[in-house]
C-alpha cells in the first residue's frame, strides 16, 4: 500500500528537482535505441521523458498527460534535451494510446506508465490530492472533468462510500469513515481536504495513535483513484498491449516492443502482473524482470514517495523470458 503522498516525484515547478522515481532500472530495461519511438504514457514534469528524449534523439517521444499545464512543461522541457527529435504532446489518459499513435502514423518501441500523481500535483493545496495541507475536495488529474471527490462525497450513498473506501483504498475501517462522512455531511458539506481527515481520523478514534500511516491515507487514495477512473483506464491499457502483441510487429507497437510500468499500489501492482504473465504464457512476449524492482535505500533516502513503487517490464516477442 503507498502512502496519500503518492506517485513518482517527478520534479517540481520550474527547477527539475527530484529525479523521477526508478529512472536507471527503466532505462536499463527499455533500452531505448537512438532513433526509436518512445511512448511515456504519464509525462508528469518530465524525468523520464527527457531522458528518453536524450537517448533516442534524433527519435520519438510522444508524451501523454491528463494535467496540461504538466504537459505543456514537459514537452517544452524534452524538445530541450532532443532538439532533432519529433516531440508530440497528447493532452490524454492513456487509453487512447493505440489510437493515437496510429493517428501519428508511427509505431512504439518503447512504451512507460508511470501511475499516479506527480509531486507538483501533491503539493500545491488548491489540486486537493493531498491531507496534509487544507484545500478543495478536489483531486482531478485533468481539470477540464467535471466530477471532483467533493461531488463522490456528496453524492453518494453511506454503503457506496464505505465499498469505495474498502474497495479502492483497502481501509478495514470503512464502514466507520462511510458512517462519520454521512452523518457530518447532513448537517454541513465536505468540501475541503481538511475537514474530510479530520472526519476519517475521528472515525479511527484511538486506533489513529497506531496506525503506521496517517488515517486519512486510504481514504484520499481511493477518492482519487474513483475521482480519475484509474483502474479502468489501466485495464484498457493492458488491453491494447494485449492486442497489439497479438499483431506481432503490425499493430502500434513494434514487433520487439519493451513495456515497463511502474505501479505504486497492489491492486495496479495486481492487474499489470496478470496481464504480463499472460502474455509470456502465450508465448507473445517475454519477461525483462524476474519480479518487480524497487527504489534503492538510497532512492527512498533521497525520495521518500518511492517507496511504494514496483517496476515490471516484458519485452513483446518470443525470446525466452527470465525464469
Amino acid at each position: 500500500m503507498r502512502r496519500a503522498a503518492g506517485h513518482a516525484a517527478d520534479d517540481h515547478d520550474g527547477g527539475h528537482g527530484h529525479e523521477p522515481v526508478l529512472l536507471t532500472s527503466v532505462m536499463k530495461l527499455t533500452a531505448p535505441q537512438r532513433g526509436d519511438c518512445v511512448m511515456d504514457m504519464t509525462a508528469g514534469r518530465g524525468g523520464h521523458a527527457s531522458a528518453f528524449a536524450a537517448a533516442v534523439d534524433p527519435g520519438v517521444v510522444i508524451l501523454f498527460d491528463r494535467d496540461a499545464d504538466n504537459l505543456q512543461h514537459a514537452v517544452e522541457r524534452t524538445r530541450t534535451v532532443a532538439p532533432n527529435s519529433r516531440i508530440e504532446g497528447v493532452h490524454a489518459d492513456f487509453r487512447s494510446a493505440a489510437t493515437v499513435i496510429a493517428q501519428l502514423g508511427l509505431r512504439a518501441d518503447v512504451l512507460l506508465a508511470d501511475l499516479g500523481v506527480s509531486s507538483n500535483q501533491l503539493d500545491t493545496p488548491e489540486r486537493g490530492f493531498s491531507f496534509h495541507d487544507d484545500g478543495p475536495l478536489d483531486m482531478r488529474l485533468d481539470r477540464s472533468r467535471s466530477v471532483t471527490a467533493a461531488d463522490l462525497v456528496r453524492d453518494l450513498s453511506e454503503s457506496d462510500i464505505a465499498s469505495l473506501i474498502a474497495t479502492l483504498g483497502e481501509d478495514p475501517f470503512s464502514r466507520a469513515i462511510a458512517r462519520k462522512i454521512a452523518q457530518s455531511r447532513a448537517t454541513e458539506p465536505i468540501t475541503t481536504t481538511a475537514h474530510l481527515a479530520r472526519l476519517v481520523r475521528e472515525a479511527y478514534g484511538s486506533r489513529a495513535r497506531f496506525s503506521r500511516l496517517h488515517p486519512a491515507t486510504r481514504t484520499f487514495m481511493a477518492l482519487r483513484i474513483a475521482v480519475n477512473d484509474e483502474l479502468r483506464a489501466l485495464e484498457e491499457l493492458l488491453g491494447s498491449i494485449t492486442s497489439a502483441a497479438q499483431a506481432r510487429g503490425t499493430g502500434w507497437l513494434s514487433g520487439e516492443a519493451r513495456v515497463a510500468i511502474i505501479s505504486f499500489h497492489s491492486l495496479e501492482d495486481r492487474q499489470v502482473k496478470r496481464s504480463f504473465a499472460a502474455l509470456v504464457d502465450a508465448a507473445l512476449a517475454h519477461r525483462l524482470t524476474r519480479r518487480p524492482e524497487v527504489a534503492s535505500d538510497t532512492e527512498v533516502e533521497a525520495n521518500p514517495r518511492a517507496r511504494s513503487a514496483k517496476l515490471r517490464a516484458i519485452a513483446l516477442g518470443t525470446r525466452k523470458s527470465l525464469p
